[in-house]
């Protein structure tokens, strides 16, 4: 199995040459926000363990709403986030932007205020790395690789049964694999085996896996002690913390319109403050910590909780965890996708983004909050930024499409299945 590591680089842009950035981003498109694989500044095409990619500039709008704690205002200063979600090592993945696109990224980074045109790419973009504080992968071990073999087989197969309607699920599933062996013997087809997991990231893992329970375990005392504390000052916080919501405006939706629902995936970025004060701020990094475990161990196939349609997402925290960011690549429309979310996870929405500044009201930090549908909507699109510009390196092809290719898949190497197993398995055609 191969795991999935991601980068993002963050860096401000310099002041005045924001539009002249914004213009080059956009020659990277096909079309608004959806990048042209090949293009000639970072042809992500070229990189094969790439899923998702994106360059967007982080703009604070909502800056201002931290008047009214009368907090101090944070910088204004934008900067350019650029993100990746790969297979295998993220230290692989900068080796491969270098290779095939370093003209094209010193380019697009001598717009940010810390970049000289002789300095060490790689050294910079792994100086300027912001960490995700939670990370969440539909499937682990899915490569892109095996994504578009399965897809092409997929493809094949389908063009096959056209030839042999009529026949019975045992016969379809012998021709299907005498097929499948022809083509692959012809170099047509190619399904590639699953590379051995890599023992170090197994030992880590399994580290994790266990350290975190006992790490709890051996705190548990002190955190009974505090969650009385915690419940009261929590519910201090949620009577006083003001609503900021108001209805993005007509510039700022038509901005995000435009570059969504080009293929059936879309992107999701957002950006936004951390409510004021050490108690919303290690709440929410705490509450992220566990998020991550569960990510890491348990929702690792196919579903967040009860949503099944997102391929990739992160929490990042900015600016000495005073800001916070949100980038995912989800199956859908928007309103389906934030649809979802209420209706099924509307407790995982409040926990992380609660602690934001604006956030419609929680009770007892999992209810109210998100079920305030049209508020939270709001809220939402009100933190969202446009994506510059944004690769999906299988387009057209959702969650749900990748795990029936590799259920197809499963069946065409099996090699025996039971009179029950071929009829379930010939339904997925």
């Amino acid at each position: 199995m191969t795991p999935q590591s991601n980068i993002m680089v963050v860096a401000p842009i310099i002041a005045g040459r924001e539009a002249e950035l914004r213009q080059l981003l956009s020659s990277m498109n096909r079309e608004p926000g959806l990048a042209d694989p090949d293009n000639p500044l970072v042809p992500f095409g070229k990189i094969a363990t790439l899923h998702y990619a994106r360059f967007v500039v982080l703009e604070d709008k909502t800056r201002e709403d931290l008047l009214i704690y009368g907090a101090p205002l944070p910088n204004a200063i934008n900067s350019l986030a650029f993100l990746c979600d790969c297979d295998g090592t993220a230290d692989a993945l900068r080796r491969d932007l270098v290779t095939h696109a370093e003209a094209g990224l010193r380019q697009i980074f001598s717009f940010c205020a810390s970049f000289q045109s002789g300095a060490d790419l790689l050294r910079w973009m792994e100086e300027h790395e912001q960490r995700a504080a939670t990370t969440y992968n539909n499937w682990l071990g899915r490569t892109a690789k095996q994504v578009r073999e399965e897809e092409a087989l997929r493809k094949a197969l389908d063009l096959r049964l056209q030839s042999i309607i009529g026949r019975s699920p045992r016969q379809v599933w012998e021709e299907l694999r005498g097929f499948v062996g022809r083509e692959k013997a012809a170099g047509k087809l190619t399904l590639t085996p699953a590379a051995p997991t890599p023992l170090l990231w197994s030992i880590k893992n399994l580290l994790d896996c266990i350290g975190v329970p006992l790490l709890l375990l051996l705190l548990s005392p002190l955190l009974l002690l505090y969650l009385p504390i915690f419940l009261i000052q929590l519910r201090i916080h949620e009577l006083h913390d003001p609503v900021i919501a108001p209805r993005p405006t007509l510039g700022h939706a038509k901005s995000l319109a435009v570059i969504e629902d080009r293929v059936i995936t879309n992107q999701f970025s957002a950006y936004g403050n951390v409510k004021p004060g050490l108690f919303r701020r290690w709440t929410l990094a705490s509450l992220l910590f566990a998020v991550e475990y569960t990510t890491r161990h348990i929702y690792n196939r196919g579903f967040l909780a009860r949503v099944n349609t997102i391929h990739f997402a992160r929490w990042v925290f900015l600016d000495n965890r005073t800001r916070l960011f949100f980038a995912s690549n989800y199956d859908g429309g928007l309103e389906t996708y934030m649809g979802d979310f209420i209706n099924k996870v509307a407790w995982g929405l409040n926990i992380v983004f609660s602690n934001g500044v604006g956030y419609p009201t929680t009770n007892w930090l999992v209810m109210g909050g998100a079920k305030d549908e049209l508020t939270f909507k709001d809220f939402l699109r009100r933190h969202q930024l446009p994506t510059d510009v944004w690769y999906d390196a299988a387009p057209g092809i959702t969650a749900y499409d990748m795990e029936r290719n590799s259920r197809i898949r499963d069946g065409i190497e099996q090699e025996s299945m039971t009179d029950d197993e071929l009829a379930d398995w010939i339904k997925l055609f």
